[in-house]
């Protein structure tokens, strides 16, 4: 019934504003504040980033755009749902990962639907995801590291920064498409994760690069596959998981832009744009360099079809490894 009433509520409040607001309103836009929310605490990756891009885009928009942090619930519910029901207007804008819009609605009853409740408006960065074991597992290579896991199933355990990540998911799917059984264990966050990685408390984790990069050249981590399509600049010896024979693993962690449901196009298109000319800046692009990342300019049409996609994707997996969660 909650469900149903956001939804309605969202609706009719779309509906609304696209009746009030004229041609004339887009033109003038932006003429006050716009406001960025992120569901995450501040100081995290997220956070960062959204800052990053505020900065750059506020010049562009003539406008100063803030960034506000609204921490809570699973997967970032509470910030989400602020812009949900946000007037559609162009003013308040929502910076979320990739796992939040595109995993969590397999996991969790959020009240909303992410396609339906939100307008794509530009992908702002992505970055891959890299298969680390503590350096005192046995395979210098995947191949071998996975003969090895099918010798003793259920005996290597899979950290992970939570139920319902990336990693988790990543994790979920290797086991499916190479036949291996890994005991899974969720974390509160990545720190935790990645402190007993070291410690040799779990054994095999999928990591953002910048989380990994340092423990790997200290050779406290090894490295075994990338998920992107071609070989990560920073780590040219490792190979591709599609290199090694498990295309299905191809894939990034994103943090994007949307708007709430309604906004008019004219608006999301300034937008659009506002963020493409940001990432093409030099100093963006040096900050997004050193995080790890990189900018990724798509139209708002090709971030829609992708989200639908990246959607499909993990509701898959998540139903065919029979993944449970609790509600937010």
């Amino acid at each position: 019934m909650t469900s149903l009433r956001v939804t309605l509520s969202a609706t009719l409040v779309a509906l609304f504003f696209l009746c009030v607001l004229s041609p004339a309103d887009s033109q003038t836009y932006p003429s006050r504040i716009v406001r960025i929310i992120v569901p995450y605490p501040p100081g995290g990756p997220t956070d960062v980033i959204a800052r990053i891009v505020a900065n750059g885009v506020a010049p562009i928009l003539g406008q100063n755009v803030i960034v506000e942090n609204r921490p809570g619930g699973a997967a970032g519910t509470v910030g989400s749902r602020a812009v949900v029901t946000a007037d559609p207007d162009g003013y308040t804008l929502l910076v979320s990962i990739s796992g939040s819009l595109t995993i969590t609605p397999s996991l969790y009853k959020l009240g909303y639907d992410p396609l339906k409740a939100f307008a794509p408006i530009a992908i702002l960065t992505q970055s891959p995801s890299i298969l680390t074991v503590n350096s005192a597992v046995p395979g210098r290579t995947l191949v071998e590291f996975l003969a090895y896991a099918r010798s003793i199933p259920g005996k290597i355990n899979l950290a992970s920064p939570s139920i319902g990540t990336l990693p988790h998911l990543l994790g979920e799917l290797l086991q499916l498409v190479a036949d291996v059984k890994l005991t899974h264990v969720p974390y509160r966050g990545a720190a935790p994760a990645i402190t007993d990685l070291l410690a040799g408390q779990v054994q095999v984790m999928f990591n953002n690069p910048s989380v990994v990069l340092a423990h790997l050249e200290a050779g406290r981590l090894r490295a075994l596959g990338v998920t992107s399509e071609s070989r990560f600049a920073q780590l040219p010896d490792v190979p591709t998981f599609a290199e090694a024979g498990y295309p299905q693993l191809e894939a990034f962690e994103w943090i994007g832009l949307l708007a709430p449901a309604g906004t008019l196009k004219p608006i999301i298109d300034k937008l659009s744009g506002a963020v493409g000319e940001a990432l093409k800046a030099r100093d963006v692009q040096e900050a997004f360099r050193k995080l790890g990342v990189a900018g990724k300019a798509v139209s708002p049409q090709e971030f829609g079809s992708f989200m639908a996609g990246e959607t499909r994707k993990w509701a898959e997996v998540v139903a065919r490894a029979g993944i449970k969660a609790e509600e937010p």
